[in-house]
Parts: C-alpha cells; sequence; structure tokens
C-alpha cells in the first residue's frame, strides 16, 4: 500500500503463551508492526490535499435525499452541503447509515498504557500477542473467578528495556469487560512480573464493537469501515481491511459517476443521477462493490467464530487456541488477515476440529451450534437473492410480459 514507513515498530516475530504448565508457548514465525498513528493519519491527509480534496468543518445532523440528491444538513448552521453520493466513515457512531435489524454486536474491551518502567521481562525482537497464564491471580481469589469465566490476555509491545506497552483485552465478550475490572487485571499482572512504573507516558481506553448485522444493503447512504461492518468479527482487527477496500470503493465510486447520465439532464450537472431511481443503483452498485458476495460469505464465518469465543471459559479458550496455532501457517496467518476465501475458511474449520482434543470437540460442537445455525441463516441472503438480484429478474420478466411477443425485454442473467 505505500505505507510502510507509517510502522513505528517491527518486532521479527511474535509468541503466545497459553498457560505455565502443558501448553506452554507457542512461537509465531511471522512479524508484527505498530501502526505510527498520527503519521499514518498525517500521510492520508497530505494525499488527499495533494489530490485537490475539499475539506469542511462541522458536525452532520442529518441526510436527505431527493430526485437524485443527497443534501447533508450541518449541526449548529443553516448550511448544507449536496452531492450525488454521501459515503459514511463516521465508525460506530453509524450515523447516517440506517440498518433494518438490531445492531448488537460483541466488545473487545482494553485497558493499555505505554509506560516508562524500572524493567520488564520481556525480549525485544518478540511481541507478546496473547498471554493467557492467570498465575498473577493466584492471591486474588474474586479477579480470579471473574477471569475464569471471562477470561483476558496480556498484550505486550517492547520498545526498549525501560519502554513497554502493556494492555489487558477482553477478546470479546457481550456485554464487554468494563474498563475499571480490566485496570484491577492489568495491575495484578504487573505485580506479579515486578513490573514498576515510574511514569505513564499514553492511557489507552479501547472498546470495540465485533459482528453484529450489517447495515441495510443496498442504501442510499454508502458506508466504509467501521459504519460498514469491516471490523474483524473474531479478532477486531480493521485498519489493513479497511485500507485494502477503500481503493475498490473509490473506483467504484468514480465508475458509476462516469456513466452517461440522461440527455435530459443538463451538462452542467455531469454525473448526477437523474432520478431516485438512478441514484439508488449508482449506491447499489457501489455497495457490491464494497460487500461482494464472497466478502459476506466469510464474514458469516468470522460471525460464527465470534459466536463461539462468547461462550467459551479460560480452560476452553486456551485449548481452542493450542489447536488454532497448531494449524498450517497458511491458515492462521490467513484467518487473522481475513485472506481465506469461503471455502478456504470451511477448510480452516476442519482442520481446526481434527487438530483439537476431544473435550475442545465437544465444546466446539455444543457451543457452536447456535452460532452454526446463525451463520447458514446470514449466508442464506448470499446463495442468489441479495441486492435484489430476483427482483430485478422478477420486474424484467414482468416487462416482458407487457411487450409484443415478437421483441420480449431480455432478463437480466446475473
Amino acid at each position: 500500500m505505500g505505507l510502510s514507513d507509517c510502522l513505528e515498530v517491527i518486532w521479527p516475530k511474535a509468541k503466545v503463551f497459553l498457560d505455565s504448565d502443558n501448553l506452554g508457548e507457542k512461537f509465531l514465525q511471522r512479524p508484527y508492526g505498530r501502526v505510527d498513528r498520527p503519521k499514518l493519519k498525517r500521510t492520508l491527509l497530505e494525499r488527499c490535499v495533494a489530490a485537490g480534496v475539499t475539506f469542511m468543518p462541522g458536525k452532520v445532523d442529518s441526510v436527505s435525499h431527493g430526485s437524485g440528491v443527497s443534501t447533508v444538513k450541518l449541526q449548529d448552521s443553516e448550511a448544507s452541503i449536496s452531492g450525488a453520493m454521501v459515503l459514511d466513515a463516521t465508525g460506530h457512531s453509524r450515523r447516517l447509515v440506517q440498518f433494518d435489524k438490531k445492531f448488537d454486536p460483541g466488545y473487545q474491551g482494553a485497558y493499555g498504557i505505554i509506560a516508562e518502567v524500572e524493567s520488564h521481562p520481556f525480549e525485544l525482537d518478540t511481541m507478546l500477542f496473547m498471554d493467557w497464564r492467570d498465575d498473577h491471580l493466584a492471591s486474588e481469589p474474586e479477579i480470579k473467578a471473574r477471569n475464569d469465566k471471562l477470561p483476558t490476555f496480556l498484550y505486550a509491545m517492547p520498545f526498549s528495556k525501560t519502554k513497554v506497552f502493556l494492555e489487558e483485552t477482553s477478546l470479546v465478550a457481550r456485554p464487554a469487560v468494563d474498563f475499571p475490572d480490566l485496570k484491577q487485571r492489568l495491575d495484578a499482572r504487573m505485580k506479579h512480573l515486578g513490573i514498576k512504573v515510574k511514569s505513564i507516558e499514553e492511557e489507552e481506553y479501547c472498546l470495540i464493537p465485533m459482528g453484529g448485522v450489517l447495515p441495510t444493503h443496498p442504501q442510499r447512504v454508502l458506508g466504509i469501515g467501521g459504519t460498514a461492518g469491516m471490523v474483524h468479527p473474531s479478532t477486531g482487527f480493521m485498519v489493513s481491511r479497511m485500507l485494502g477496500v477503500a481503493p475498490t470503493i473509490a473506483d467504484a465510486i468514480v465508475e458509476q459517476l462516469s456513466k452517461p447520465r440522461d440527455k435530459a439532464v443538463d451538462a452542467g450537472a455531469s454525473g448526477r443521477p437523474a432520478s431516485e431511481a438512478e441514484a439508488a443503483a449508482m449506491s447499489a452498485a457501489v455497495w457490491r462493490a464494497a460487500w461482494p458476495v464472497e466478502r459476506l460469505r466469510q464474514r458469516a464465518f468470522f460471525t460464527f467464530g465470534m459466536d463461539v469465543l462468547l461462550k467459551l471459559n479460560l480452560q476452553e479458550t486456551r485449548s481452542f487456541f493450542n489447536a488454532f496455532f497448531s494449524l498450517s501457517a497458511f491458515h492462521w496467518h490467513g484467518f487473522l488477515s481475513a485472506r481465506l476465501g469461503f471455502m478456504q475458511l470451511i477448510a480452516f474449520g476442519l482442520s481446526l476440529f481434527a487438530n483439537s482434543s476431544n473435550q475442545a470437540r465437544a465444546d466446539l460442537l455444543v457451543k457452536g451450534l447456535p452460532g452454526l445455525l446463525g451463520m447458514l441463516l446470514e449466508l442464506a441472503p448470499t446463495m442468489g437473492d441479495y441486492y435484489g438480484v430476483r427482483k430485478e429478474q422478477k420486474a424484467a420478466a414482468a416487462a416482458a410480459r407487457t411487450q409484443p411477443a415478437a421483441a420480449p425485454a431480455p432478463m437480466s442473467t446475473r
């Protein structure tokens, strides 16, 4: 993507601690990078300026559509902005996109700090991806009981011998593990590891909605990122997925605005749809580019994975990840990075089941069945009736019946 200089630090390898006993630790032969957020933002804004993007400060109040034009009204102002298309990038505030079902996601919660410390026990060339050990809670029975039921892990990035990022993370829960609880668990862990904080450079409170229903597809307002459900439902990752799909959405918008319009439209309004029906068709085409059927099926599988993770206690979570990181690098890399296609994900699921212990298999069968049924329901619209394909076919068929028999209107073959 030409953004490698926006990585602040790269660790050549990573590892996972499952427990202090038989499962032990697993080394992940894969580099891990921390994004320099201010630099990434600055780089993207500079590209926008170079491309002639106009920025207008203000908060959005509402959006309305009519005659093929979308109008955004700003708060505390009589001003409004009109255009052929509106794209909502407001994250999980979901200010403009519409939902036709209740949005009920799982939540990844984390409390973290970047701190100057006297010392820490982490290798400088290794990122600690997950640490599920709970030895630090041996003298904290109340916290241990909570952790047994709703487990959290340590995520650590050593920058130097005296500077480190430490984060206590709940992978997914519904409702979310609250921040005071996460902070209490992190404090207990640091005490056990002998980490004494000298100063805190940055404090992080992170809450990421994961999974849940997608916005109504299609609709006049376009979406990208969190507002369009692009967070990985099983991991909470989004940045690479969003950056990867941005050019696809941009190309789809350009393609739609570049199509010849009705000749009755004023030449000065080139690219503007001539009617609401045409505008709706343009938006539907962009939604199709953002969420092709393969991506919808992939997301359904990831949501199934999230539903399973929601039900696992600490011991079951350890068993799950013991099997997960025993898979081929192709499978677990591909799952985390959302690079596996749907059939590859099916193979991933079968491999995961085969690599699991007998007890873990039983847990997956019992706790995975509701999620499996949910996945099948979510997959149903992708079997030929998505984005109104069948409606288009029916409409074309109805139009054909009104034409003379010698010249029937062609039906859609999509």
